[in-house]
């Protein structure tokens, strides 16, 4: 937390997140653009951010594409402001609501978390039904986790497993998880204005992807890097919905895995 607070001290660092908040997904010229200062201190400050964990970057071809990760400042939130007031949830609320209110130019979505643990531990932290239901409070995922095998998914606690045309495309234990995601569904409705714009929007699937690999310093235990693409427009309806859920997901995953205690258990 000291490199976060550190690197939100500058006025000029938290110009460029005020920026992405704005458009995800910008490159370095186009984040240097009306700044009044050179590429190479803008690269400079993205690389504090960066280390911070407050922006990722993820290469799309050959330009660097680059990301608002608020998952550290959630963090931030639930140390400094969930243990000592726990009642008061419209502020962290308010947070959230802030750092996701603007709709993404790129329709895709792109955090990044550190979490002290070894890669395998991870993945099997993913894959494994006993555990997802321990940090995803009884819903989520099962499936064997061989490509091509389906992920049915449960919806809510009291619920059963449904088939819901998501299936395995990338299966590499301690390295790579990705699965096609699931439409919408009927409960959506309401979020429509017209039954027409309700079935066009049906025909949308997405795609996630969990990348795992090793801190770039070894204190900080694995990178998890989630990517949610392939959404048909930045109003997509479910890019909107899943947005927030992953980074609740990420961040008790991450109190999972080290040691600490979920809010249920509280």
């Amino acid at each position: 937390m000291d490199a976060v607070f550190k690197a939100l001290a500058d006025a000029s660092r938290r110009r460029l997140l005020d920026r992405l908040n704005a458009r995800n997904g910008q490159t370095l010229l186009e984040l240097t653009e009306g700044l009044g200062m050179s590429r190479q201190a803008v690269s400079k400050h993205l690389a504090v951010l960066e280390a911070a964990n407050l922006v990722s970057a993820v290469r799309h071809g050959r330009e660097k594409l680059h990301y608002l990760n608020p998952v550290p400042i959630h963090d931030i939130a639930d140390r400094w402001i969930g243990r000592y007031e726990r009642g008061r949830l419209s502020v962290l609320a308010h947070l959230k609501q802030s750092l996701e209110a603007t709709p993404m130019s790129k329709p895709e979505f792109v955090y990044v978390t550190y979490i002290q643990t070894t890669p395998d531990k991870l993945y099997q932290a993913l894959t494994d039904p006993e555990l997802i239901k321990i940090y995803m409070g009884g819903t989520g995922p099962e499936s064997t986790w061989e490509v091509g095998s389906p992920v049915r998914w449960k919806s809510f606690p009291d619920g059963e497993f449904e088939e819901l045309g998501q299936r395995v495309l990338e299966a590499e234990p301690g390295k790579r998880l990705s699965f096609s995601w699931h439409t919408l569904q009927p409960m959506h409705r309401e979020l429509f204005d017209s039954d027409e714009a309700f079935a066009e929007a049906l025909k949308e699937r997405s795609r996630v992807t969990f990348e795992i690999e090793p801190a770039e310093v070894a204190v900080l235990g694995v990178k998890l890097t989630i990517i949610h693409d392939l959404f048909d427009s930045p109003d997509s309806k479910m890019l909107e919905g899943t947005s927030g859920g992953w980074i609740m997901i990420l961040s008790a995953l991450k109190t999972f895995l080290e040691g600490g205690k979920l809010v249920a258990d509280q």
